[in-house]
């Protein structure tokens, strides 16, 4: 059985270029490019629906982990419209990586996000 993985590694690279997105418009672009309209992002910090607020869920890791980039951690896997892949969140200075996580997407015919389901697997303490 063969599946095609481009389609789930482009996803989960535009949704890496959102995160890593600091400046507002490039962030408001990155967001549009990569989730449906409606689109949801859930992890145990956050629920949110729409761009909007996506956007925001973002600017705050930003607020809170300045000078920091998310890069991919592993393969990207998926199969009909669900993808998941680990990331890790790495600070430029020093190549440090205090968070990282898990993350299962859900796709719409576009490739666009509809949902995506978060999984911290390492936090900083008193974060």
């Amino acid at each position: 059985m063969s599946v095609n993985t481009e389609r789930y590694e482009t996803a989960a690279a535009r949704y890496l270029e959102a995160w890593n997105a600091t400046e507002p418009e490039a962030l408001r672009k990155a967001v549009a490019a990569a989730w449906a309209a409606d689109g949801s992002y859930t992890d145990p910090l956050a629920d949110v629906r729409g761009h909007e607020g996506v956007a925001a869920v973002i600017a705050a890791a930003h607020e809170q982990f300045p000078g920091f980039v998310f890069r991919p951690l592993g393969a990207v896997d998926g199969h009909h419209d669900t993808a998941r892949f680990g990331w890790e969140l790495v600070n430029e200075a020093d190549g440090s990586a205090p968070v990282a996580g898990f993350d299962v997407v859900t796709l719409d015919g576009e490739g666009r996000i509809r949902q995506v389901l978060g999984f911290l697997d390492r936090v900083p303490a008193g974060a």
